[in-house]
């Protein structure tokens, strides 16, 4: 069975600065995501839950995911508050009965610490080369 795992691909992160190919990478993400439904794997949503007054605080524009990208009822929705979605989360536990390919927004920041933390866990992890993204800006200083 196939699964994939998305990271932070809310309103709140993803509007604002320019993020380097969006537009693609929530069309990867949609692709990626219809393809491991009809194989009958899960499709599983890490969200941000900020502080009450902050863009990602709970139930506000910020904190919804982006509206372009596919959800269904049975897709599994992991809440967290800090960057590593495995610190006071069921992220582990669902991981240990799914194999994911992983896909998000902010490749230097989320993304990474979720793969750092899943890998210090023994989770097998494969990430989606093109399927993340973070600020032009930061593409620009990291190409120089």
């Amino acid at each position: 069975m196939d699964e994939i795992v998305v990271v932070d691909m809310q309103v709140g992160l993803l509007n604002g600065e320019p993020k380097y190919d969006l537009q693609g990478v929530i069309e990867r993400i949609n692709l990626l995501a219809a393809m491991v439904r009809r194989r009958s794997g899960k499709v599983a949503w890490v969200r941000h839950c900020g502080k009450v007054g902050d863009r990602f605080e709970p139930h506000t524009a910020g904190w919804a995911f982006h509206p372009e990208l596919v959800h269904q009822d049975d897709d599994i929705i992991i809440e967290k508050t800090l960057n590593d979605p495995f610190v006071g989360t069921p992220l582990n536990e669902v991981l240990q009965r799914l194999a994911p390919a992983r896909t998000g927004w902010a490749t230097d920041f989320c993304v990474d610490a979720t793969v750092r933390s899943a890998v210090s866990r023994d989770h097998h992890v494969v990430v989606v080369a093109d399927g993340h993204t973070l600020m032009t800006d930061r593409t620009s200083t990291r190409q120089q």
